[in-house]
């Protein structure tokens, strides 16, 4: 974050932080790897009226998922990267919507300058409603929404969607809704370590990404044997067609290894 801030300091004598020599990163690979693409960002207040987000999460529940391209509907989602989509059909569905609110003007297209912000905040909400799921994406803790950190598990209390996306969840999940954050500036894991002249790490799990700290990074993953010999036997995977199944085989080796 110091970089970020250095990166919006005035004059030189705001910055804080000394050159990008060496870094030395422990467990690696899930810094550069797993999180690679996380973005590091400082964020501000943005001037926005709250009661929108309520008001547009009242009217996308009647916005229906397109499955399939035979089966047109108002909007289609991309779960790995987490976007929504209106379709042709979901834009006049929405100004509807929205006009019958008295959110937009009757004839007025969500493409018009002065209207791009309800465009926004209907997508916002759509993603809320569709790709944010309650106890797995995030939870509500003491009236507010906190996200879970998917590579952890683990609570980021005090960490905040942008773009008006935890203002939506906030609005979906009926808890009192703080003012929007925009973005005043962000640069991701993999491109801050990049910057340092000199880059190493140390992890025990790094062997099978080698290809990608050579092809991404330019590193070069050097095993460390153990001190003393491995007594852990890796034996092959066993896998099951049910779970019923897997439960009779854990009972049996069990048992097995009881009855030695």
């Amino acid at each position: 974050f110091d970089y970020l801030r250095d990166n919006m300091a005035f004059n030189a004598s705001q910055r804080v932080q000394r050159g990008l020599g060496f870094a030395i990163v422990d467990e690696v690979d899930s810094i550069l790897i797993d999180e690679a693409r996380t973005p590091l960002i400082i964020s501000g207040p943005a001037e926005d009226n709250v009661s929108l987000y309520q008001a547009i999460d009242q009217l996308v529940p009647s916005l229906e998922l397109e499955e399939d391209e035979e089966n047109p509907k108002d909007f289609t989602i991309d779960e790995k990267g987490k976007r929504v989509a209106l379709t042709e059909l979901g834009h006049e569905r929405a100004e509807a919507l929205l006009a019958s609110s008295g959110l937009l003007e009757d004839g007025a297209s969500l493409y018009d300058v002065n209207h791009i912000s309800l465009l926004h905040h209907v997508h916002a909400a759509l993603r809320a409603h569709h790709l944010f799921r309650r106890d797995v994406d995030y939870i509500v803790q003491d009236n507010e929404v906190v996200i879970i950190d998917e590579f952890t598990g683990r609570m980021m209390t005090g960490r905040r969607w942008s773009d008006g996306l935890h203002q939506a969840v906030e609005a979906k999940e009926k808890v009192a809704i703080q003012q929007e954050n925009q973005t005043l500036a962000s640069i991701t894991f993999q491109n801050y370590f990049r910057l340092y002249e000199n880059l190493s790490g140390m992890t025990g799990t790094a062997d099978t990404e080698a290809p990608e700290f050579d092809q991404i990074y330019g590193l070069e993953v050097v095993v460390i044997p153990p001190n003393t010999p491995t007594m852990r036997t890796d034996n092959p995977d066993q896998v099951y067609r049910t779970i019923d199944e897997k439960f009779a085989a854990i009972r049996d080796e069990i048992k097995a290894s009881l009855d030695q």
